[in-house]
């Protein structure tokens, strides 16, 4: 291994992620019809989810961030190998930091929290998943070779499916795919305690855990291929690689087992796994080695504090704020502008915040 400096591809990486989670994706879901250009209307419609089967862009973004804090943790445990750190104290960081972000995640997600009334506060996070799959990678990243990594990941993601397919759901029947009848929406209201976010189920509960840690492992391996000793042509060769095998296996697995954000199909995870192995490459090409790096300091201000955007966009209403700074300013456009030009405006504070969070070296990390 090199030493373990995260690169600067890697924070634009997630803080172009965090943009779209926490701003950019509104705006531009709210041009559409606005603008009377068809290609932005065609964009703005991928910045929404499908209801059941099929896939948008906007379905990406969450495994890129199960996959991009794949890649730091990966650097995080190097880091921590090379200091001498025994792998029973980087368990105990990696339980630590699970634990937190199950607890914020709880926070975020039921605010405001009625700790007497246990049955109705959700339990299955964003957040939390992380913690879950960044927990599960520290154990398998520590004590498997790379390639052990890839059986472990086909191993889930058959096992998977194969649960999805075989086991009879009451009711249903065995290999019932649809909203009502999947086994991932009977599972979570068998075992899964407190409120579902879909009512029958939650895409954040008990059986997709599985298949998402899949995305913080590959994360893992692609952390490992930047921190290796080989050069860059072969690691964007190596990165390339591993993103068009993910899409094309994710497709031909989608003929019997589809694309699904919901259900985090296999095909699912694949797909987006091949993505963000073909982001990252991308990303790694133009800012590391051809060294066009100064288009990146938007998104790494962002991607510098990652959480703190996370959790600051759910507890202060910046669409609220942004109305009253810039409305005066905004309000003389014809009224279906409005809320694009909110939205932009939220976004601008968001930064703003951030950026006085960059420039005093304050940086929230767990």
């Amino acid at each position: 291994m090199n030493n373990s400096k995260r690169l600067l591809s890697v924070d634009a990486l997630r803080g172009f992620d965090m943009v779209l989670i926490s701003g950019g994706g509104a705006f531009i879901e709210r041009l559409e019809g606005v603008t009377g250009i068809s290609w932005i209307d065609s964009v703005a419609r991928q910045l929404k989810h499908p209801a059941w089967n099929g896939f948008t862009f906007y379905d990406f973004i969450f495994p890129l961030f199960l996959f991009t804090a794949g890649i730091a943790l990966s650097y995080s445990l190097c880091s921590g190998l090379e200091k001498g750190l025994s792998k029973k104290t980087l368990y105990k960081k990696a339980l630590r930091r699970a634990i937190i972000l199950i607890i914020l995640g709880i926070l975020d997600k039921n605010i405001p929290l009625d700790i007497f009334d246990p049955a109705h506060i959700r339990y299955g996070t964003v957040l939390g998943r992380i913690g879950i799959a960044t927990l599960a990678t520290t154990f398998l990243f520590l004590n498997f070779r790379v390639r052990s990594l890839f059986f472990w990941v086909a191993g889930i993601l058959i096992m998977y499916c194969a649960a999805l397919l075989l086991i009879p759901v009451p009711g249903y029947g065995a290999g019932d795919l649809s909203f009502e009848g999947n086994l991932v929406g009977w599972f979570d209201r068998t075992f899964m305690p407190g409120r579902l976010l879909q009512k029958t189920y939650d895409e954040n509960a008990l059986l997709t855990q599985f298949p998402a840690m899949c995305l913080t492992i590959l994360g893992s391996v692609a952390g490992t291929v930047l921190q290796s000793k080989i050069t860059e042509h072969k690691k964007l060769l190596q990165l390339y690689g591993m993103g068009v095998a993910g899409i094309v296996s994710g497709l031909v697995w989608n003929s019997f087992f589809p694309v699904n954000k919901h259900l985090w199909s296999s095909s699912f995870i694949l797909l987006t796994a091949g993505m963000a192995f073909a982001f990252l490459a991308t990303f790694y090409w133009v800012i590391d080695v051809r060294g066009i790096k100064k288009w990146t300091f938007f998104f790494k201000v962002i991607g510098m504090n990652a959480l703190v955007i996370y959790l600051m966009v759910r507890f202060i209403d910046f669409d609220y704020s942004s109305k009253l700074l810039f409305s005066g300013f905004y309000g003389h456009l014809a009224d279906k502008w409005h809320p694009a030009c909110n939205a932009l405006g939220s976004l601008a504070l968001q930064w703003i915040i951030l950026y006085i969070l960059y420039r005093k070296k304050i940086f929230v990390k767990v």
